[in-house]
């Protein structure tokens, strides 16, 4: 398998774009807010549309089996089923199961040529995909990407998490993650990280730390 190199420093691109317009801000110096609190006191038409999970995630692939060694082959994924694609029958679609009974589908054709050149990285574009693992699959992954072709970032430490950045064959940039801690019970990563956030910005700290964790998981478990 070909080596797929990261062309650019990953480590310096998470910063680049900031999201401020008049309906959506993300301020990340101060306590989140959470405006569904007010939802009940809106219009009708202005209460949001609220989603509850990640349906699917959608990529456009190559030939069938450049996705099907990748995604299956390399990242575990179970291939759930294949069929036409309903819009555009004469392209193949491809349903991947990443783990937690989720969706990530490919389209592909025999027409397209694989090209393992880095996806841009512009305003609307897909930065990154993150897949969850566990830590004992992150703590081998640096190597069995190397062993597998895969140029990687090697271990990554986000504060609240551990981080591992490659490239599909086609140019994507995926991330393979694990969170630091385990939830108390009665609450979700997401409360964790919540409660991290404002003790974060309460100490006047820049990002998420071991102990601002270790006080939120703390905090929860009383």
């Amino acid at each position: 398998m070909p080596q797929y190199s990261l062309l650019y420093d990953i480590m310096n691109e998470y910063n680049s774009i900031r999201i401020d317009h008049n309906k959506f801000h993300m301020n990340n110096t101060g306590p989140i807010v959470d405006l569904s609190e007010s939802a009940t006191s809106m219009p009708t038409n202005q209460i949001p549309i609220q989603t509850q999970g990640v349906h699917h995630i959608t990529l456009n692939g190559a030939d069938r089996q450049t996705s099907i060694n990748f995604w299956q082959g390399i990242l575990g994924m179970r291939l759930v089923f294949e069929q036409p694609n309903l819009d555009a029958p004469e392209i193949n679609h491809l349903y991947f199961d990443p783990g937690d009974g989720r969706l990530i589908t490919i389209f592909t054709s025999e027409d397209y040529e694989p090209d393992n050149t880095p996806n841009p990285n512009n305003i609307g574009n897909l930065h990154h995909l993150a897949f969850n693992v566990s830590l004992a699959t992150y703590t081998q992954a640096k190597k069995k990407l190397k062993e597998m072709g895969f140029a990687n970032s090697g271990e990554v430490d986000r504060g609240f998490m551990h981080s591992l950045y490659f490239r599909d064959p086609l140019g994507q940039l995926l991330e393979l993650a694990c969170y630091k801690f385990q939830p108390p019970a009665g609450f979700s990563n997401e409360d964790v990280l919540h409660e991290s956030h404002n003790i974060r910005v309460a100490a006047g700290d820049a990002n998420i730390e071991d102990r601002h964790i270790a006080q939120a998981l703390a905090t929860l478990g009383k």
